[in-house]
């Protein structure tokens, strides 16, 4: 499998250049990270070259790296190597080689925090479609070219994005049904917001009777 990764390494390095950000080998897997700008052009050689043919997309998600790597020790150290620095939020492509028979992770940061937006990947591998619905559902990144971008797994009438790092834990409205109006209305969360510290930690002398 090293030398799988080592190959398929020096492949995508001669075959994309310079718009290879970075590639990462970790834990027996290779992450490249390229630019949405060059998103297009990448998968679709990814998909079609010879010495690559990622014919299949396994997974797209979205992830909010707002405050990936901030958690700290008691004695002040990072968690991670260090707090991520850049763009906010990402999507990451879980690619395979039915013919190479080996797995690659694609990683696009959008460019714009305030409204995360990459190119649909419906038209190199159609499977993306509802993948990219959730995508915009859960995180808000707007996939451009999507022909029925929509909200895939709240409801219609859900306000913000609930896997975003500022998304409040009670959410922001409830929903009922009034037997007087004979619908569902929605009002906003009657649940106080509170942070729940185990046993463990709250309680000093826990464990050692």
């Amino acid at each position: 499998m090293t030398t799988d990764l080592k190959i398929l390494k020096s492949n995508l390095a001669e075959a994309f250049g310079t718009k290879v950000v970075s590639l990462q080998e970790r834990l027996g897997e290779l992450t490249m990270v390229v630019k949405a700008d060059d998103m297009l052009s990448v998968f679709t050689r990814l998909r079609d070259d010879a010495d690559l043919r990622f014919e299949e997309l396994i997974d797209l998600c979205g992830i909010d790296y707002s405050t990936y790597g901030s958690e700290t020790c008691e004695d002040g150290r990072y968690l991670a190597d260090q707090p991520h620095q850049g763009p906010r939020f990402a999507t990451i492509y879980h690619l395979l080689s039915i013919t190479h028979n080996i797995r690659l992770r694609v990683r696009v940061f959008a460019e714009d925090d305030a409204m995360p937006m990459m190119d649909s990947v419906i038209g190199v591998w159609p499977v993306a479609n509802w993948h990219e619905r959730e995508a915009f559902d859960l995180y808000g990144t707007i996939f451009k070219g999507h022909p029925d971008l929509r909200r895939l797994l709240t409801d219609y009438g859900f306000v913000g994005n609930p896997f975003r790092k500022d998304f409040p834990l009670s959410g922001t409205v409830e929903m009922r049904y009034d037997a007087d109006q004979r619908r569902v209305i929605y009002e906003p969360v009657s649940v106080e917001p509170r942070e729940i510290t185990p046993r463990t930690m709250r309680e000093e002398q826990y464990g050692r009777n």
